[in-house]
């Protein structure tokens, strides 16, 4: 029986809902072996109603992490969550690149998700430049919210499809040889999840259900990892969205509370209701 293995480069979430934590998750649920290679630890302060603060780990940390999981391991799949800084995205780079590494998902996370994304600031500005130049390139699929596709792609605020299809064409533009952005709940009027696939001549419009709960802490983290997991079982691109999309369906209809802050989506629901149905 072979297992396949999967390689996140990504920060740590304390609290356990997103990041490497997430990714982990995700990759057990789906029947891959996933492995870390930590960026930062994400640590929220409960006496401030819950204020993120992020401590970046050493690069050359980092560096030693990654050569002892593509080096001294090997990967089937990738993604990146939480990079932080220019030097941590190309050493990033340099990783995929110098290896050859095929199946990677660059997910680019841009800020501490706490809150409304208009709200806060990117966590350094420069890294939108960085992502766009060194990753979006050696991306096989890249998963911007749409916060992320708007500044990575350059345009104003995206609040339809047709926003979601400009700014995803212009990330395959750009280099990444699939773009799925991310609707979520954050479409407005509409009753459906809504994302948006594009493989440089196709879209494909991909709407389920549309969960009215707060409880998404680490949904893109988790949709990632899932698209990772199931690339690294050597599913298509299209095929790996769509299961990744119902593995974050289900994890967002069970959800719960952590606290009055945050609620995770729930990882193991995707497999619970694959039996249920059978």
């Amino acid at each position: 029986m072979k297992h396949f293995k999967a390689m996140t480069i990504a920060g740590s979430d304390t609290s356990g809902g997103a990041g490497m934590q997430a990714d982990l998750k995700t990759f057990q649920e789906l029947g891959v072996y996933g492995m870390t290679a930590l960026t930062c630890v994400v640590t929220m302060d409960p006496f401030h109603h819950w204020a993120h603060s992020v401590t970046m780990l050493d690069v050359d940390l980092l560096k030693k992490q990654l050569a002892t999981i593509v080096n001294g391991i090997g990967v089937d799949a990738m993604k990146t969550g939480m990079l932080g800084s220019p030097e941590v995205i190309q050493t990033a780079a340099d990783t995929i690149r110098n290896n050859k590494l095929k199946s990677v998902v660059i997910d680019p996370v841009m800020i501490c998700k706490g809150a409304e994304e208009e709200l806060q600031p990117e966590l350094q500005p420069e890294n939108t430049a960085a992502i766009r130049e060194l990753l979006l390139p050696q991306a096989l699929i890249t998963t911007p919210n749409l916060y992320e596709a708007a500044k990575l792609a350059g345009t104003s605020v995206i609040t339809n499809v047709d926003g979601m299809k400009k700014a995803a064409a212009r990330l395959v533009a750009l280099g990444a040889k699939n773009a799925l952005v991310k609707g979520g709940s954050r479409l407005k009027d509409t009753d459906q999840a809504i994302d948006v696939l594009y493989d440089g001549k196709n879209f494909d419009v991909i709407a389920r259900e549309k969960i009215d709960t707060p409880n998404i802490h680490g949904a893109g983290c988790t949709y990632a990892a899932a698209i990772t997991a199931e690339l690294a079982k050597g599913n298509s691109v299209p095929d790996a969205v769509h299961v990744a999309k119902d593995f974050v369906t289900a994890g967002i209809r069970a959800s719960f509370p952590l606290n009055q802050y945050a609620g995770p989506t729930d990882h193991s629901a995707y497999k619970r209701q694959l039996i249920a149905n059978k």
